[in-house]
């Protein structure tokens, strides 16, 4: 093998391992629906960094799986192309935070739960947790970064 030729391939393996792990990083969501309208409409792309709970800050706009309600079903929304059903909402409260006075909850809860957040749609039909209550943080993909091929978030 001449230097010419393992320095290409040393390049090639460089890029394929970078590209693997972006992936673990990053991921590309299309939005289908208009409860985050009118920030996010149907039909847009955007870029996803996978975070965990204490890394989202109010605000945000996030990715995440619905909570099942208590008969275990998952709604609204056709599951995506790896099966699963992904909501993007705005994070409106954290773990430790107030209770929205929306936000349905059993008992006495006055603050989020560990492990748990508040999340709304920027368009008011939105289903999101003024009907469905926390959302869970295991069901967390990450927080969206932008939009691709037009304006920032």
């Amino acid at each position: 093998m001449n230097l010419i030729s393992g320095g290409l391939l040393a390049g090639v393996a460089v890029a394929v391992v970078g590209v693997l792990l972006a992936r673990r990083r990053y991921v590309v969501v299309t939005v289908d629906g208009v409860s985050m309208a009118p920030t996010l409409n149907d039909g847009d792309r955007i870029l996803v960094r996978r975070r965990r709970l204490e890394q989202v800050s109010r605000g945000d706009v996030v990715v995440l799986e619905p909570t099942p309600d208590p008969t275990g079903r998952i709604l609204p929304g056709p599951p995506g192309p790896d099966g699963r059903r992904w909501n993007i909402k705005r994070a409106v409260a954290l773990p430790g935070d107030p209770v929205p006075p929306d936000v349905p909850v059993e008992g006495d809860v006055e603050r989020v739960p560990a492990g748990a957040l508040v999340v709304f749609g920027d368009n008011e039909r939105s289903f999101d947790s003024r009907q469905r209550g926390f959302f869970h943080a295991d069901r967390l993909l990450g927080v969206a970064l932008r939009r691709l091929g037009g304006s920032s978030l």
